[in-house]
């Protein structure tokens, strides 16, 4: 009989997953939003990176239209993961996530990669002009839409000098004749109850961003009482193109926590 109540102890150990005590809990799901005049392509090597770490990675379609019906769109794609999120935004995608995470429970960190962080009543627009420094005004070229407004493009003559210096010219020539257009209402578009307020979070940029001056990032990054600040040495406003490990490290110590 103990014999045969050893063996069933046995049975019992083999039937138990070896795995059950020391499982981890499965890494966050990281929602890549980019800003304007890209597209999610810019986010490729940083997606690289990720995954090679073994995280799943999603990079949202940022409409670009306006900052209610983009965050409604980037809503929509949250709504659907099961996993914890960690939401990260580029430049007028901060302005994005920061509306999208509001009251969304799997958000856990918010992610700006030299992004707008805006208080509520604020716009892209005021932001970037808060502090002196900025390229892209007088780099804008708007286009009328057949419905009102205007898209607004970057002068392809322009773009290395205002928004991607640290690239190679031939790469920013590149961005800058495949740049997405966003429209003047989303350029203005005030923002409502921001998502920093209530969720932890990061901030990465470059010392040399001549799209968003730095001084208004540091500024943003202070505000929300960023965890962490890292700011890269001769990156620009692509910072995440030129500097894509630093940038994921950034994500990754927010997926972490730390």
């Amino acid at each position: 009989m103990k014999m045969f109540s050893a063996f069933l102890m046995f049975v019992s150990l083999l039937a138990t997953p070896a795995s059950a005590a020391t499982t981890e809990p499965a890494k966050p799901t990281v929602v890549l939003v980019h800003g304007a005049f890209a597209d999610s392509s810019s986010w490729n090597r940083v997606i690289a990176i990720l995954e090679k770490d073994g995280y799943t990675v999603v990079a949202a379609a940022n409409p670009l239209r306006s900052v209610k019906s983009d965050a409604d769109s980037v809503r929509s794609l949250l709504s659907t993961i099961t996993t914890p999120v960690v939401l990260v935004g580029h430049s007028y995608g901060g302005m994005v996530i920061s509306d999208a995470a509001h009251n969304q429970a799997n958000v856990k960190a918010l992610v700006y990669v030299a992004a707008f962080a805006p208080e509520s009543g604020e716009s892209a627009s005021a932001l970037d002009g808060k502090f002196p420094g900025s390229l892209l005004g007088p780099a804008l070229m708007p286009v009328p839409l057949p419905g009102g407004g205007h898209d607004l493009y970057v002068q392809q003559d322009k773009f290395r000098d205002a928004f991607a210096p640290d690239l190679p010219e031939i790469a920013a020539r590149l961005a800058a004749t495949t740049q997405r257009p966003i429209t003047d209402i989303a350029f203005g578009d005030a923002a409502t109850e921001p998502a920093w307020k209530t969720v932890p979070t990061w901030f990465v940029y470059g010392d040399h961003d001549t799209a968003i001056p730095p001084k208004a990032l540091a500024f943003m990054a202070e505000r929300a009482h960023a965890k962490e600040t890292v700011v890269v040495k001769g990156a620009s406003h692509v910072v995440m193109i030129s500097h894509a490990k630093e940038v994921a490290r950034v994500i990754e110590d927010a997926a972490a926590g730390r």
